[in-house]
């Protein structure tokens, strides 16, 4: 790995600002951000890469690399909840097994706004269609999930059925207002888009920073109540983000020859959802413990992405 861009990363004033949130709570402080303000930020920063990504689809010709990029998407989506399930079903009860195989096979939409202001740190673009990527990659991965649970957890009394499973992921509001964007940026008049401009871009990493705080100060408080774990999670939500992004790097090259395409590629891969797949594993998957998969995905594979991760990702897509 490139020591320099390393070095770069982590002195990246985004993530600096995500160090700053876990020490405040380590310290105790009483720093905080009223949760309106975080709900707006979150919002917004879906909104710009949405917007900014069907204004890019919307002036590329529709070839065969988009399809194709889209339908690695659906294979990550499928593959990565399926092997991850056999290999934690052997230490995890079979629901707490289904609900981590989902997170870690759906995508972490804060993971890739962190990843696209790494892409603009070396200043690389991405296609628009990596957004649509994105969004199509957030239910597959949940109804892998329910149907392994469905499977192996002959005992359960859930009987939710797949139908109300499938439709709270596509309406879930990070998916709704990403997918609503990338339309509204795909037909919107490209000279009556310039009107925001200003508004998707020149502002963007100014509230990243400030959502990362944030972030910082939510994995610091999520983390604490993982440890009970042990050392079999914590190895997990590290290693299998690394392998399936470096995976990801690797075979994407097959598809794509743009850097920032198999990046987030990459990205997609590793990052772990703690917003969709634990509303959705409520419903479906009652007894998995959210004190399991939440803070494996926010308390150690977020923070592992954001800080070794991408680097390690880019480094192969540069190299191989």
């Amino acid at each position: 790995m490139d020591l320099h861009l390393l070095l770069a990363n982590l002195t990246n004033p985004t993530l600096l600002y995500f160090l700053l949130g876990i020490l405040a709570v380590s310290v105790k402080s009483d720093l905080e951000i009223p949760a309106p303000s975080i709900k707006f930020i979150s919002l917004y920063l879906l909104f710009s890469i949405g917007f900014k990504g069907g204004q890019e689809l919307a002036h590329e010709h529709f070839s065969t690399e988009i399809y194709l990029s889209l339908l690695f998407g659906l294979f990550l989506a499928t593959a990565i909840p399926f092997y991850c399930f056999y290999l934690l079903k052997r230490r995890l009860a079979i629901s707490d097994a289904a609900a981590v195989a989902a997170a870690y096979g759906s995508v972490s939409a804060v993971t890739f706004v962190a990843a696209v202001g790494f892409l603009e740190m070396q200043e690389l673009t991405f296609g628009g269609q990596m957004v649509a990527v994105m969004a199509l990659m957030e239910a597959p991965a949940i109804i892998m999930g329910v149907i392994l649970l469905k499977k192996f957890e002959t005992k359960t009394k859930n009987s939710v059925s797949m139908s109300s499973i499938v439709r709270h992921s596509v309406t879930n509001g990070s998916v709704l207002m990403i997918i609503g964007s990338l339309i509204i940026g795909f037909i919107a008049d490209s000279k009556q888009a310039e009107g925001i401009l200003p508004f998707t871009t020149d502002i963007f990493k100014g509230f990243l920073a400030i959502f990362l705080l944030e972030m910082g100060m939510v994995t610091a408080r999520r983390f604490s109540a993982f440890r009970r774990y042990g050392r079999f999670a914590l190895f997990f939500a590290i290693l299998i983000p690394a392998i399936n992004g470096i995976v990801a790097a690797y075979l994407s090259g097959f598809i794509t020859a743009g850097s920032g395409n198999r990046f987030i590629f990459a990205i997609l891969a590793a990052s772990a959802s703690y917003i969709a797949v634990p509303a959705a594993m409520r419903l479906a998957a009652p007894k998995a413990d959210p004190g399991l998969y939440i803070p494996m995905a926010l308390g150690v594979t977020f923070p592992f992405n954001i800080t070794l991760g991408m680097p390690l990702y880019f480094y192969v897509v540069q190299n191989f």
